[in-house]
């Protein structure tokens, strides 16, 4: 699935829920999935299931916010797509 779709997906699964709760709201889920995904990065043995799922979570709450915010999160994963967006360099040539 890519980008533009997912975050189309995530609007249709839950936008009548999330649009009501606002970006402020959202923006708070968002963090708490992002600490749930870094107590899962910091478990010994990491399982990879687990990583999966809270990585996956964080990913449908990024694009509930911009689909909030009225960004499109292909376009803004584009800013990447010819190389670093400082330098242009692939890899990265920043000192």
């Amino acid at each position: 699935m890519d980008i533009r779709a997912f975050q189309r997906q995530i609007e249709l699964l839950y936008g009548e829920r999330d649009r009501p709760r606002g970006i402020d709201r959202s923006f708070v889920w968002f963090t708490e999935e992002v600490g749930e995904l870094a107590k899962e990065i910091r478990r010994e043995p990491r399982r990879e299931d687990l990583l999966r799922l809270e990585l996956s979570d964080v990913l449908a709450w990024l694009v509930t916010l911009a689909s909030q915010l009225g960004i499109d999160m292909a376009e803004a994963a584009d800013r990447y797509a010819q190389g670093c967006p400082k330098c242009g360099a692939t890899p990265c040539a920043c000192p």
